[in-house]
């Protein structure tokens, strides 16, 4: 048991359990016997399995099919024992690698093997009795496929790239390179050894020593020899080598390409070094060269050329085109001729990068530049551009703003021309170049931007050529006080209950011009009898209130109200405020008998509706009225009566003669006098307004008469108060202006002038009027 034991765990031992061919015994035993287990006499407990050694198979075997081992079972059976093999390379993927022989238990391997897909197979070991009953358990045996050296090492690469710098001492690294074996790498057969077998320099024949050496182990390219010069050789390619067993065995060849890279040890340096430019134009005149033995494109090739004397005005500049490495000499600021004919500049030129500490120490390369000015004639100046203005807007016409704007260089004769004004509102002499106002300004104008107004002036010389500059005037305006405030409303209806304290009537102010020109408004009352009766509070910048001071019957009130801007200087304006005081509901609204009374407020409840309807019904009374009085005035006029003036045919002058007919002429030409209309009643003494001219007009009430039973009656007495009211003309007349022909009553009305010379007339009382008749007061103005 003993020897069979040592040969199942693979010791070398004779014993008669083993047998096999001559030669294999140093590899696998030749007779297994997996299924051996210990035993005694009496009572016996079951061992565990007894480890089996891998069975070794060289891969590449050309001696196929190959008769591996022989597995037995060493218990004595009755019948017969089938031997069974499973697992991969048998039953499973990949199948058919090996077999066994059922009845002699050898396992044999049916085709070469290759170690670098399987490395190794664990299969499965039955005994089994002809009917297939298991003998004994199943046993794992192992197959290890052992290397042999089939496979080259591989480069990673087929060409490899690198860098150094020039002058680099020996023993700089420069790059790495890989190489790997797919055979087993615990032997000897993985084992790679790197090593360079062939060097060009770039271009060739230029070095002849050998640069580079390779650590045979890590692949490392390092520096072996010093005179790397890239001014000399650009670079270097290599062939490179790596064999395995340890450089005895498979080889592999690779290229590797070195690159030599610049460092800064040229200076650049000028040639020629004395270079002479004469200045025609005003921008570029001419390039300065320097050459530098570094490498094209590199910032230890690209130069920076500084002037370094003869610039203290810094009228001349200096740069380097990209391309060409050349220094570009530009003059930036305009060269006078008068001032200086000549300018020598001494010029320096430097890398980019600074020098190399390997760079020889010679001082920096300088170049002198003698600039000719070239006399010519020049283009005139301005002394400013842009020339600005600041001005109230309000500026009185003909005011100077702006004057000595431009000079000439050669003293030519100059001439001023204004390119833009596109408001118009500048005059500028062609001769001297002085800028007057033409008109006042407008901020409020569509050419004016946050206070600003732009204009172009031009200005050209007179030799020959007619150069010419131009330059934006630039006016900036100030807002002046030059709009009066207004006030609204002009109408409005205050509530007045008995016992009760009266509402008042809000009021508002605008202005048209920019603070500080605008808000706070003032309000007054200028007026001692309407301040008797009413009072006005301040509410905020822009508010107040009127209200009356004592109870006042309900009717209307004209206040005249005095509201002031705060502008420097300020201006103040009146307005009339039409206020009709009645009894209000308890929504606050005039009662409806009120309302159609005064009509100052119109709602949209019901009762609006019931003053609309009152408001119909007095138009229809007033329309009858006016109907009737016509009539009669055409029956006084028949019978010769009903003028204002004598029958004295000299007293006619300054009116014009009723002619019944009359055809429609234009509203400016004759007015509807209608409106002129006042009952003697309601005849109130003339207020003096000064405010804007369309604000309406005041609306005095009138009342209707007590009991009107008798129409006639109403009409009569409406028609004797109008025929003896001397201060209006009668309803249905027109007024006479004045005398129009010579004992004709159809005299000419091709023209309005009197037949007496209007020098003897004075027309300063249409003055007094009021605004409603400025256009006819500035007609007869002799001014």
């Amino acid at each position: 048991l003993q020897s069979t034991f040592s040969q199942a765990l693979g010791y070398k031992t004779k014993s008669p359990c083993v047998s096999g061919q001559a030669g294999r015994e140093d590899l696998n035993p030749a007779v297994l016997y997996p299924w051996r287990q210990r035993s005694s006499g009496g009572l016996s407990r079951v061992k565990r399995d007894w480890i089996i050694p891998p069975i070794r198979v060289l891969e590449n075997s050309k001696q196929v099919p190959e008769n591996l081992v022989q597995i037995k079972s060493d218990k004595i059976f009755t019948g017969e024992v089938i031997y069974k093999l499973e697992g991969p390379g048998v039953d499973q993927d990949p199948k058919d690698l090996f077999e066994i022989d059922d009845k002699t238990g050898w396992i044999r391997s049916m085709i070469p093997l290759d170690r670098e897909k399987y490395r190794s197979f664990t299969l499965k070991a039955f005994a089994l009795s002809p009917s297939g009953e298991r003998l004994e358990n199943p046993s794992t045996i192992e197959i290890v496929v052992l290397d042999q050296n089939d496979n080259r090492p591989n480069f990673s690469q087929k060409e490899f790239a690198g860098s150094v710098s020039e002058f680099s001492v020996p023993g700089t690294s420069v790059m790495s390179v890989t190489a790997t074996d797919a055979d087993d790498p615990t032997t000897d057969n993985a084992i790679l050894s790197y090593s360079i077998v062939g060097q060009e320099s770039i271009p060739p024949l230029r070095v002849n020593k050998t640069m580079f050496g390779i650590n045979n182990e890590t692949g490392a390219i390092y520096i072996r020899d010093v005179g790397l010069d890239r001014e000399v050789v650009k670079g270097f390619r290599l062939i490179l080598q790596v064999a395995d067993m340890s450089g005895m065995g498979l080889t592999s060849l690779a290229n590797a390409v070195i690159h030599v890279t610049d460092i800064n040890n040229n200076p650049p340096r000028f040639s020629p070094y004395l270079v002479s430019f004469t200045n025609k134009v005003d921008f570029v005149i001419g390039w300065v060269n320097a050459t530098d033995n570094d490498e094209p494109g590199t910032g230890n090739w690209e130069t920076k050329y500084t002037i370094a004397k003869g610039n203290p005005s810094r009228n001349f500049a200096i740069r380097t085109d990209p391309v060409t490495n050349e220094g570009i000499l530009s003059v930036v600021k305009t060269l006078d001729y008068e001032t200086q004919e000549v300018y020598t500049l001494t010029l320096t030129v430097e890398n980019v990068n600074p020098l190399s500490i390997k760079a020889p120490r010679d001082p920096v390369s300088s170049a002198t530049v003698v600039v000719t000015v070239v006399n010519e004639n020049e283009a005139p100046r301005f002394n400013k551009d842009p020339i600005e203005i600041v001005v109230l807007e309000s500026v009185v016409p003909g005011t100077v703003l702006a004057s000595n704007i431009a000079y000439d260089p050669d003293n030519a004769k100059l001439k001023y021309d204004i390119l833009r004004d596109p408001e118009g509102w500048l005059i500028i002499n062609h001769e001297t170049g002085e800028i007057t106002a033409r008109t006042p300004f407008n901020v409020r104008s569509p050419h004016v931007k946050n206070n600003i107004y732009n204009a172009v002036i031009r200005v050209t010389d007179t030799d020959a050529g007619g150069i010419s500059t131009t330059a934006s005037l630039v006016i900036t305006l100030r807002e002046t006080n030059d709009f009066f405030p207004q006030l609204f409303p002009l109408m409005g209806t205050v509530c007045s209950e008995s016992g009760r304290e009266t509402s008042g009537l809000f009021l508002s102010a605008v202005d048209e011009d920019l603070p500080p020109h605008a808000e706070p408004f003032t309000f007054q009352l200028q007026d001692i009898n309407v301040s008797a009766n009413w009072t006005i509070i301040q509410v905020n910048e822009t508010h107040a209130v009127l209200r009356p001071l004592v109870e006042l019957e309900t009717e209307e009130y004209a206040v005249t109200v005095l509201v002031t801007d705060s502008g420097t200087p300020s201006l103040s304006a009146y307005a009339q405020v039409n206020v009709t005081v009645c009894l209000c509901g308890k929504d606050g609204e005039c009662k409806a008998e009120a309302a159609a009374i005064f009509g100052t407020r119109v709602g949209v409840s019901f009762i609006a509706l019931l003053v609309i309807m009152a408001s119909i019904a007095l138009l229809l009374l007033l329309l009858l009225l006016a109907v009737a009085v016509g009539n009669c005035r055409r029956h006084h006029m028949k019978k010769g009566e009903g003028l204002l003036v004598g029958d004295s045919d000299e007293d006619i002058r300054d009116n014009v003669l009723n002619y019944d007919e009359q055809g429609g002429g234009e509203e400016d030409e004759v007015r509807q006098h209608n409106t002129l209309q006042l009952a003697e009643a309601s005849y109130l003494q003339p207020l003096r307004k000064d405010y804007p001219d369309n604000l309406p007009s005041p609306s005095y009430p009138r009342k209707p008469p007590a009991d009107p039973t008798d129409i006639e009656d109403f009409i009569n007495d409406g028609l004797e108060a109008a025929d003896h009211d001397p201060n209006v003309p009668p309803y249905d007349t027109a007024l006479i202006y004045d005398y129009e022909g010579d004992g004709s009553l159809a005299g000419s009305l091709s023209s309005i002038a009197s037949a007496s010379s209007d020098g003897d007339q004075d027309y300063d009382y249409l003055n007094d009027w009021g605004p409603r008749f400025k256009k006819l007061a500035n007609m007869y103005d002799p001014r």
